[in-house]
């Protein structure tokens, strides 16, 4: 059995801390949003995941962590969804998009 290295190990914990800050965020979104949430196909969960992971590595750790993820309106989270669908469809470039969803959740401190 191949010996795991030091970074490949680094990386996994990163991904894994990248994964439970995003679903942590999308479990304080999904309470908020309420009987909202079940408006959102499983592929707009999926994006939004996605671009909450890109947008946390994005962010420094105090900013991510002040963000009141419950006060996210649905109309933003449309917005950060669409964001996602256009970063996919290669229409938006990723740190663009990134960067449009940083400023929306900057407002939920």
């Amino acid at each position: 059995m191949p010996e795991v290295t030091s970074d490949e190990r680094g990386r996994r914990v990163f991904q894994i801390h990248k994964q439970k800050a995003a679903e942590a965020a999308m479990e304080k979104i999904r309470q908020a949003m309420g009987l909202d949430w079940k408006v959102f196909t499983s592929t707009d969960v999926e994006i939004l995941k996605y671009i909450l992971e890109e947008t946390w590595v994005s962010l420094d750790r105090d900013s991510w962590e002040k963000c009141a993820f419950s006060r996210l309106k649905r109309s933003e989270l449309e917005s950060i969804i669409r964001i996602g669908k256009l970063i996919k469809r290669k229409e938006l470039r990723e740190d663009r998009g990134i960067d449009e969803v940083s400023r929306i959740l900057s407002t939920l401190t």
